[in-house]
Order: C-alpha cells, then structure tokens, then sequence
C-alpha cells in the first residue's frame, strides 16, 4: 500500500478496505467467521477475494460459485485456492461452507521503499554500503538462483542473462520497470557494477536473476497476482534454478498467518526449498506522537518460516557502533499471533543502486537521482526502507548457498539458512528483540558457519561451538547473538524448536510504555492506521504514516 503526501491512495483504499470490522452480514454466521477483518462489514458491489479450502476442494468450491453467478479469476494448487469477485450473499454463503477455511480479501500489495530520505552522495569515495558489511572475498553468487517479485527490471549494463515474466495486465515480453523499485531492489543484490566503475556493485554479482513484475506504474499490485508469481517460482524451480524469493512489498494483516493465503503460499515457498526474504514494512511509528509503534509488520512479513527483516541505518561509515535502526522499520510483534519479528535487520537507510531511468520513482524523487561524477545522466538511485534491507539480505543469502555448495555440493535448506544467520547476527546495544529481532545482518560471519556445518554435514549442531563467534569488520571485532532466543523473547523449549516456534513468551517489553495505543472512535488515514480491538491486544495499535514511505 502506497503513502502519498501523508494520505493513503484512494484507490488503495477502496480495494483493500471495502469493509472495516462492524455487524455480520450472515443472518446465522459460524461460531467464528471465516472472513477476514476487511470483509467482516456489510459490502456493497463486488470485492475481489481470495477462498481458501480444504485440501483438493477449491475446484468444488470454483464451481459453486460459477453456479451463482460468480467469475472465476484463477484456481491456485499452490494453496487450495480461488479468486473471485463476490458480493454480500456469496459471502454469507462462504462463510456457512464446510469445504472453505477462511476468505481473505484480495488486498492491494505495495513496495516497501522510499526516495529522497537523504542528499544525494557528491564524490565516488563517500560511499560505504559494502565496506561495512564485511563481504567475505571469492564470492559471487555464482549458480544461485534469485527471484525478485517486484515491478521488474530495467536492463541495462549492470545486468545480464535475466529471465523475465510479466505477472500485471500490461504482460510485456521484455524487461521494464516502470514503477523502479524492482530495478533498485535487483541491482542491490545483483548489480556488476559496471555502471559505476564498481562502486555501486551489488552483494552477489554474479547471481541469476529472475524477474517477476507484479507491481505497476504506481507500485500496487493485487495479493492474488503476487501469489501467481510466487507459484510459478515454485512450479518452475527446477528448470529456472530458483533458490531465494525477494519480497520487498506488503499489505497490513487482516488475518492469522494459519489462513492468510500470502503467508500460505510463501510457507509452501519454504517446503518447497527456497528461502524467502521479506521486508517487514515501514510502519514503526506514529506521526502524531512521534512514539514506536510495535505490531507493525506487514503480511507476509508474518509468514514463521520467512526470513523478515527490518531496516538498518549504519550512517553510511564502515563502523557499526554507530549503526541504529530507523524509526520506520516496523517491529514485532505479528498481528494475531504475536509471533517473534522481525528476524533481523539489515541496511536499508539512503542505499544507492540501479535506477529504472524515466521510471515513476525516478521522476517523483528527482533529489535522490545520483550520477558517477564524470558520467554525464543520473543512472542510480538513493532510497531507504526494509524493501532495500530485504534486498541486502537476499543478496548474503546468495552466498552462504554459494559457500555450502562449494565446500559441500548440498545445498542449504531454508531453515539452516534462516537459523545460522539469526545465529551470527550481531546484536545492537538498546534497541529490544520486536525491533532488531537477533540482531544486525552479519555476512562474513554468516559464511563462515555456513562452510563449517557444510564441511561437517548438515545438521551438525556440535560444530557451531568450534567456530570462534566473532567478526572483525574494518578492524573492530564484533560478537555474534550465539543463540536463536532473544532477550525478551523465548521460542519453544530453551531453543530445540525452531526459532519460529509459535510458543511466544513475552519478556521485557513495557506494552504500556513502548506501543502507541490509539482512540479505537478515531480513525484518521492522513496521519495513522488504528486498528481496533482485536483478540486480547488490549484496546487498540497504531501504525503510523512515515516520512512519505510508501
């Protein structure tokens, strides 16, 4: 979803809220709806919505809705579900259908990034983004396979070897960004720096891309065409050599993760064997107070088994005692199921990468346009937010999978990857586990464990104690979480659970102090998101509109 000078898109509106949580429209409704909370409200019209059912029961449940007049937009084998556009009835009826387990509607997604956040950088050598994050050398990226769902990609000579696929209404043959933000997001993890005589490389050159363009010319695309695309990488894993999913987009949770179809499909994702990465949303605070906001992360930022990460500003120097995270990463913890995120959190303030030159965001931030001194037409872009942080991380993931196949030839499944990086990641000084999750991404150290557990065969807890938990970057030493608990937060059983557990104890956090609790009567779109009362949270959270983000 879009911010647009302090107000929230009209049209975005209309698609993702037609409804807000108010009387059942069923005369005789089930013990608990089926229906999300933006469908829990009388409707007016039709609403594009996304019906979940039982395993091997969406093809009845397509046809039920054919016979009452409904059009069937697609069928997914992904998730057990269909899209349509119903109305009042058909979702009374929905709502009393044994074969259906949950109606979501199909809410409008947007990237997760903003320009201008800071001056454009003046000279070539004022740029840190790669010194401070102590990349291992020899690494590349080489034969890992990233797709990168977004508003796809400007080619150019930063780029090469791209597999591109259209999932929006323009379905053009070639690549094309026309938004920018999938362009920003892929040269972050994929630039070769030709462009820029290597100072805007990104994390893994080397990596194949894989475009997928679900976004538009604004950044909007509908949940149900991100989860086409997030299918088609699935199905076609093998023959594209899909590895990492990048998911630098959201929209607000409607809906536990057990029945919200984008957290679904990103699960399965997970069974599958690709690791996804998703940016947790830049909805940390209030404007009107100025206070964190906590519970701000978008779906499918929601989703246990993805790797959510949040923003890191290291105020562009190679050290990392000045590293902080900035007051819009959204924090922990999830809506409905107050599970544990983000994971961690990765740079994502004022980072420069490929522009989709004539794009929508290169014509609205035209102060975060930056061109290599000498080289004439502005060719990149400055941006901020958890879509770039999402990118960085993608990019490290890249190469721990490099690194295990060399020493190995096995590829690292999914949870190694999201446990050794919670694992190395190195803990930032005051911010709590809701806001930095374990910790600060740590790509050396990453690597490193990732090789000694590849060189000892997968899993091989025992190693993890031989490797030396630290990491030098630019001469400072620095300690890794060692753990897969948090401070504040304890997952399952003293950690014999994965780290995504959904046994939730809540240690130091000071809800009293620490949330911004809103008026459950006041509603105001211009400044701050309340939502209301809602399954023990107390009264009310806010989630604030932040310096433009969108």
């Amino acid at each position: 979803m879009r911010f647009v000078g302090g107000r929230w898109c009209a049209a975005a509106l209309l698609i993702i809220l037609s409804a807000w949580p108010g009387a059942r429209i069923h005369a005789a409704p089930p013990a608990k709806s089926k229906l999300d909370k933006a469908l829990q409200a009388p409707t007016a019209g039709l609403v594009a919505v996304i019906v979940s059912t039982k395993p091997g029961e969406a093809g009845d449940v397509a046809a039920h809705l054919v016979q009452r007049g409904r059009a069937i937009g697609k069928q997914y084998s992904l998730i057990d579900a269909v899209t349509a556009a119903v109305g009042a009835d058909d979702l009374a009826a929905l709502d009393a259908d044994p074969e259906v387990t949950s109606v979501a509607i199909d809410a409008t997604v947007a990237s997760v990034a903003v320009g201008g956040m800071k001056a454009a950088l003046s000279v070539s050598n004022a740029y840190t983004f790669l010194p401070t994050l102590g990349l291992p050398s020899l690494l590349t990226g080489k034969g890992v396979g990233v797709a990168v769902i977004d508003s796809g990609l400007q080619q150019n000579g930063d780029f090469s070897g791209i597999s591109f696929y259209d999932f929006t209404s323009a379905q053009s043959a070639g690549p094309y960004d026309d938004y920018g933000h999938g362009t920003h997001v892929s040269g972050l993890i994929a630039s070769k720096g030709n462009l820029s005589l290597g100072l805007y490389t990104g994390i893994a050159p080397r990596v194949q891309l894989i475009s997928l363009k679900v976004l538009d010319t604004q950044g909007h695309g509908a949940t149900s065409t991100v989860i086409s695309a997030i299918e088609f990488a699935v199905q076609n894993r093998a023959l594209l050599g899909v590895d990492v999913i990048n998911l630098s987009l959201g929209h607000p949770i409607f809906e536990a993760a057990g029945t919200d179809p984008l957290v679904q499909a990103v699960e399965a994702a997970v069974r599958a064997g690709i690791v996804v990465v998703v940016s947790a949303g830049n909805v940390g605070r209030s404007l009107t107070t100025g206070l964190p906001g906590y519970a701000g992360i978008l779906s499918p930022g929601n989703a246990p088994s993805a790797i959510t990460v949040g923003a890191l500003d290291t105020h562009n120097t190679t050290t990392r005692s000045d590293d902080t995270i900035p007051t819009y990463s959204s924090r922990g913890p999830t809506w409905y199921d107050a599970l544990p995120k983000p994971d961690l959190v990765a740079p994502g303030q004022g980072l420069i990468s490929d522009a989709a030159v004539g794009s929508t965001l290169y014509t609205e931030f035209p102060g975060a346009q930056v061109a290599v001194i000498g080289a004439g037409t502005a060719r990149f872009l400055q941006l901020a937010g958890t879509s770039m942080s999402a990118a960085v991380t993608s990019g490290v993931v890249a190469l721990m999978i490099e690194a295990g196949r060399n020493v190995s030839g096995v590829t690292p499944s999914p949870d190694a990857i999201k446990a050794v990086l919670g694992y190395t990641a190195l803990p930032l000084a005051g911010p709590d586990s809701l806001t930095q999750g374990r910790g600060a991404i740590n790509p050396s150290g990453a690597v490193t464990l990732t090789q000694a557990l590849a060189a000892a065969g997968w899993p091989a807890s025992n190693i993890v104690a031989s490797v030396a938990p630290v990491t030098t970057i630019e001469g400072q030493t620095w300690s890794w979480a060692q753990s897969f608990d948090g401070d504040t937060v304890v997952w399952g059983n003293g950690g014999g659970e994965p780290a995504w557990a959904t046994t939730v104890v809540w240690g130091n956090v000071d809800w009293g102090d620490t949330v911004v609790w809103g008026n459950a009567d006041t509603i105001d779109w211009g400044d701050t998101v309340v939502w209301g009362n809602t399954d023990g949270w107390g009264d009310t959270v806010v989630w604030g509109n932040t310096n433009g983000i969108h």
